[in-house]
């Protein structure tokens, strides 16, 4: 079979909209999917920005279902399908790799804390054995501040060594350049794709052999996070990230998810992007209000977001799939 080229660029762990009942709205998830894409940004749906741990396996699956069916193409999307309980990443990620999205981005068991390197070795390698296909393309997530079980540098040797075609690249969220930094100088060079998991160390993870990254705002502010991948070897290329700081300054003086959603909402006039699942809780009026005013300080819009309510007969069932 012929190697799959690893992913490269911009994705967003795409928010998740939902319904007044809290049910996932397949129709604006859609929408906003297209819109991305339309901004050269790939689509890593089920990321934590997407409130992934929030959803269940079934709706997970019937949303990458009603994707596909919409005409999303599945070569952009690298669903987050790591769970706690090994045989729901075998689900999800075995239908991701049906669907032939280009990739997965997969959590490590994080319920429990202090797992030695073995163990995690031993979940990915379950994962892998079963879902038993040369398709499969796994991105490793690794975000120690929320999911508090590091991946190591140790840990990644190892699963090269024995996966070295599935395991294709990670997404380093530690927040620590110097973490990714040696990811790049241990891995880059077998062709191994590592991901800042914030736009704030895009140019500095390309200018060190980088794919890219995979981050919150790219929900927002697609287009000028993509022009810089693009473009990074160019002379404005440092005046461009500190562009894209200034935004992301911005969201992080706030819940960031709920942030985002209430961007989108006062941006496309569709107040149901605002909702968030328990226990995240929206902005209130007076958050609503100082982020408006503080990304009208520094003239950010987001022109061709869908302005439409986009309307379906059902949002996914928590029972579906």
């Amino acid at each position: 079979m012929t190697q799959t080229a690893p992913m490269r660029g911009v994705l967003a762990p795409v928010i998740t909209p939902f319904s007044p009942d809290l049910r996932p709205d397949p129709a604006r998830l859609i929408a906003h999917c297209r819109w991305l894409l339309a901004q050269d940004v790939g689509l890593a749906v089920f990321g934590t920005n997407s409130e992934a741990n929030s959803l269940t396996v079934p709706e997970k699956l019937a949303l990458i279902d009603a994707l596909i069916e919409a005409g999303i193409p599945p070569s952009r999307m690298m669903p987050g399908t790591g769970c706690c309980a090994f045989p729901d990443t075998v689900a999800l990620t075995r239908r991701a790799v049906q669907a032939g999205c280009g990739g997965v981005l997969m959590l490590p068991p994080f319920y429990y804390k202090g797992v030695s390197d073995d163990g995690l070795f031993r979940a990915f390698a379950e994962v892998i054995e079963r879902v038993g296909d040369d398709r499969l393309r796994i991105y490793l997530y690794h975000i120690p501040p929320v999911s508090q079980v590091p991946i190591s540098l140790g840990l990644i040797e190892r699963l090269l060594a024995r996966y070295p075609r599935t395991v294709a690249g990670i997404k380093d969220s530690s927040g620590d350049f110097g973490n990714t930094r040696a990811m790049l100088e241990r891995f880059a060079p077998q062709g191994f794709a590592v991901f800042s998991g914030s736009e704030t160390f895009l140019l500095a993870t390309l200018r060190g052999g980088g794919a890219g990254c995979i981050s919150a705002t790219a929900n927002v502010n697609p287009a000028a996070i993509a022009a810089l991948a693009r473009s990074f070897e160019a002379p404005d290329a440092n005046e461009r990230q500190a562009a894209l700081d200034r935004v992301r300054a911005v969201f992080q003086r706030f819940h960031v998810i709920a942030a985002l959603k209430g961007a989108v909402a006062q941006a496309s006039g569709d107040e149901a992007w605002a909702t968030l699942r328990p226990p995240l809780v929206a902005l209130s009026a007076e958050q609503r209000r100082e982020l408006a005013s503080a990304l009208d300080a520094i003239a950010f819009t987001m022109p061709g977001l869908p302005r439409a309510r986009p309307t379906s007969e059902a949002s996914v069932s928590t029972v579906s799939g």
